[in-house]
């Protein structure tokens, strides 16, 4: 039998990285997914890349409406389901002498608003027994020069993965965060499109991290999926996945 067999995952930003990792995982292990992504490119590329059984929706996930919309499409798709990955999210970096209203708004919008509401339309339709998992940052933990307005929607992420794992309980659904270091994935490209920026960027990370390398996105789908199918006895908690970073 498949692991994931007759499980429904929906994946909040699953056209790239993480969430794109953790869907074809999932798909590989039996599951139905749906995933969402806001680029046309990055629509179309997840399609190719997850295949005719991956139902791949535009989204944008600091958007109420889409949201509302989306809570929609899945209850037409799945009816119910079982696992709700919260994955969107991105960094501007911004220093102090250069934050704007217009940043600030932005990373809380992505990177807590949208969240909170995705998992508020959703949860009814998630099983009895379900998962929710929230991706986080050591941003939340650890002073990041020009990640103030990033570092401080994390943490009320992680603030939120406690508070609605409490409200959860009566429903019997785990909420809990994964907690990305340094992985490849293509937001620090986003982040810095000079590729010499990008690459210093990169060295210090590396240097700073005491497994001296950059995590991979499979590594973090795989402990996501820990979180949503085998840590049945846990919820409210974080799984830092981050070669020591925020703890050594």
């Amino acid at each position: 039998m498949e692991r994931y067999g007759a499980k429904r995952a929906v994946v909040i930003g699953g056209t790239s990285g993480i969430g794109l990792a953790t869907a074809k995982m999932l798909l590989g292990g039996g599951a139905r997914v749906l995933v969402t992504g806001r680029s046309q490119a990055g629509l179309e590329s997840a399609q190719k890349e997850l295949g005719k059984d991956a139902i791949v929706v535009s989204s944008d996930a600091r958007s109420l409406t889409d949201i509302d919309a989306l809570a929609s499409r899945v209850k037409a798709e799945f009816d119910t389901f079982d696992l709700l990955f919260v994955n969107a999210g991105c960094s501007t970096p911004a220093p102090l002498e250069s934050m704007t209203e217009a940043v600030y708004d932005e990373m809380f919008n992505l990177n807590a608003k949208g969240p909170l509401f995705a998992v508020q339309k959703l949860t009814p339709l998630i099983n009895r027994g379900g998962a929710i998992v929230l991706t986080t940052s050591i941003a939340n933990v650890k002073g990041m020069p020009g990640n103030a307005a990033y570092g401080a929607a994390k943490a009320a992420l992680r603030s939120f993965a406690r508070t609605l794992a409490a409200e959860l309980l009566p429903r019997e659904i785990r909420v809990n965060a994964v907690t990305p270091g340094p992985t490849d994935t293509p937001i620090i490209g986003k982040m810095f499109p000079d590729n010499d920026a990008a690459a210093q960027l990169r060295e210090k990370m590396i240097g700073m991290t005491p497994m001296k390398r950059f995590g991979t996105s499979d590594e973090i789908a795989k402990a996501v999926l820990f979180l949503a199918f085998d840590a049945t006895f846990t919820t409210g908690a974080e799984l830092p996945v981050d070669g020591g970073l925020s703890q050594i």
